[in-house]
């Protein structure tokens, strides 16, 4: 029972936690309008699969970050970096001219190693499943045992690429009417990398 608990609760809040636009679904989003489904969900299964080890090292560190504030003050001004670096990359990419107008859909490892860089460099599933497992354990009086540590990261994964693959199915839907988002999709992300940058000040701020 308790083991049906850790999976329900972490699967949802893991699907609900990746809904909100940000680095990963955009990301995968972009992918599938560019390259084809197949790559969005190749996208999908590598950022899920960085999601699973970020999961397993936030219930594992869960007590420890939130008992010592400089530890968590380093985490945030170690996303803030990552997520300026975003910001520029994607300005960037805006401003360069296309060499190529049509864009050639290939299969392949690429886009698999490709989500789990972006995965990799989205370090904001962390403290979202620390505040899961701590809740968890404290509210559910749930003991975590590494048996239990391997469901609730397995629960996050498979919530996270669920979310992710309403995301790849709504875009091919409504693909053909997607020719701005196409344009406008580096300054998008951009602007999503701005944002999160001052979410992320803000937060260390009222620490």
């Amino acid at each position: 029972m308790e083991d049906l608990q850790i999976y329900i609760y972490t699967y949802l809040a893991a699907l609900v936690g990746v809904i909100p636009p940000g680095l990963v679904n955009m990301s995968v989003a972009k992918t599938c309008l560019e390259k084809g489904r197949r790559n969005g969900v190749l996208m999908a299964f590598g950022a899920s699969l960085v999601v699973f080890f970020q999961a397993l090292l936030a219930v594992l560190i869960s007590k420890y970050i939130f008992s010592n504030p400089y530890v968590k003050s380093m985490f945030l001004k170690t996303g803030i970096a990552i997520l300026i670096l975003m910001f520029i990359y994607f300005l960037l990419s805006a401003n360069r001219k296309k060499t190529q107008q049509n864009i050639k859909k290939r299969t392949g490892t690429k886009s698999f190693f490709k989500g789990i860089l972006v995965s990799g460099l989205n370090i904001f599933p962390i403290p979202y499943f620390v505040l899961i497992g701590t809740l968890l354990t404290n509210n559910f009086k749930i003991t975590f045992t590494i048996y239990d540590d391997l469901i609730f990261a397995l629960s996050a994964a498979l919530g996270t690429f669920t979310t992710l693959y309403f995301y790849i199915i709504f875009i091919m839907k409504i693909d053909g009417k997607t020719e701005l988002f196409k344009r406008y999709s580096n300054y998008f992300m951009a602007a999503l990398m701005l944002v999160l940058i001052i979410i992320t000040i803000a937060r260390l701020s009222n620490m």
